[in-house]
């Protein structure tokens, strides 16, 4: 399942690296709207008829959106099969892609119905960095700021420093490598979210019922 912009941006990348293995590509549209029952019954659809069974690996390439679906269409099908996530947003290398929550939306709220399913491995690639434009530099650095406030206060005053003059690919790096130690950290110790890993939703209560009363994404 790839993000349909990094397939328009990165998609003779993407074939090349898949090229020796069996693989069929679904692009998925960019946007919550993915996240949704029928996007998720036309991706199950899709699996069927490509006679995909549990030898197979679905892969997620692209943000959240397309990891979180990606997530709850493997954790299902046929009861499961493994999950890949290759993040090529800022936001989902930092965040989205670790962890093992998936979901779709519902019309009751964001991310209600899914399940916590583990990907076999996670792929951040910062070259896909370089197609993103600075709207989401600035989302994913508030979930940055977020690993700041809850954990690290030296990445905290990291931020601050480079935040007038950007951020250069060797702090790029540093950021999502920090950021990704700090939550492997902190869902191995709580991986059901039952105590610990709540600390990882700082922020999001207020900010997913502004997304819900707003339509998805016009805020």
């Amino acid at each position: 399942l790839v993000d349909e912009n990094v397939l328009r941006l990165h998609g003779t990348a993407v074939e090349e690296a898949l090229g020796r293995f069996a693989h069929h590509v679904m692009p998925v549209p960019s946007g919550e709207a993915s996240k949704s029952f029928a996007f998720l019954d036309r991706v199950l659809a899709e699996m069927f008829r490509r006679l995909v069974n549990r030898q197979w690996v679905c892969m997620a390439i692209g943000g959240g959106v397309t990891g979180d679906l990606a997530g709850f269409a493997a954790s299902v099908y046929m009861r499961g099969i493994p999950v890949v996530q290759a993040a090529t947003t800022l936001l989902a290398q930092v965040d989205s892609s670790m962890g093992g929550k998936t979901a779709v939306n519902s019309e009751f709220g964001k991310n209600l119905v899914g399940t916590f399913f583990q990907p076999l491995f996670v792929l951040s690639d910062t070259a896909f960095l370089d197609t993103l434009d600075a709207a989401q530099l600035r989302s994913a650095m508030a979930e940055v700021v977020k690993y700041g406030c809850i954990r690290d206060e030296a990445l905290f005053n990291e931020i601050a420093k480079h935040a007038g003059s950007g951020f250069g690919d060797e702090a790029l790096f540093d950021i999502i490598s920090r950021c990704a130690a700090i939550k492997a950290d902190v869902v191995n110790r709580d991986e059901l979210d039952t105590g610990e890993r709540m600390l990882l939703n700082f922020g999001h209560t207020v900010g997913h019922a502004i997304e819900k009363a707003t339509g998805y994404g016009r805020i």
